[in-house]
């Protein structure tokens, strides 16, 4: 079964206070979900559109499991607490293994995943 992940991508720092308030419910919500924190980190090489500011990823068993965890009471709560303090782009996805074993693209290298 494909993972499910919840990926947290800010524009601006979030408010310091909103933020930790934020924090002290959000982070059991997920964990309580099955949610395993990935990565959580403000050290980013921005590409594209991409700003440098805090990014998060939230793997689950599941991209339902991973849109429940959004959408449970205790991660609601957790927003309310947030309350405007943060101008965020949030995505919910499905993660799937992908397996190029017999692709060749000049000057490109294979990917193999397994």
């Amino acid at each position: 079964m494909a993972k499910g992940y919840f990926l947290s991508a800010h524009r601006s720092p979030a408010n310091p206070q909103k933020r930790e308030a934020y924090l002290a419910l959000a982070t059991p919500a997920f964990v309580k979900a099955g949610g395993k924190i990935l990565a959580s980190t403000n050290i980013i090489d921005a590409h594209e559109n991409g700003v440098v500011q805090q990014t998060v990823l939230i793997e689950f068993e599941s991209f339902e499991k991973a849109k429940s965890a959004y959408n449970s009471p205790e991660y609601q709560e957790a927003l309310k607490a947030l309350d405007g303090g943060a101008d965020r782009d949030i995505r919910i996805f499905e993660g799937k293994w992908l397996l190029f074993s017999n692709l060749i693209l000049v000057g490109h290298p294979v990917i193999c995943l397994k």
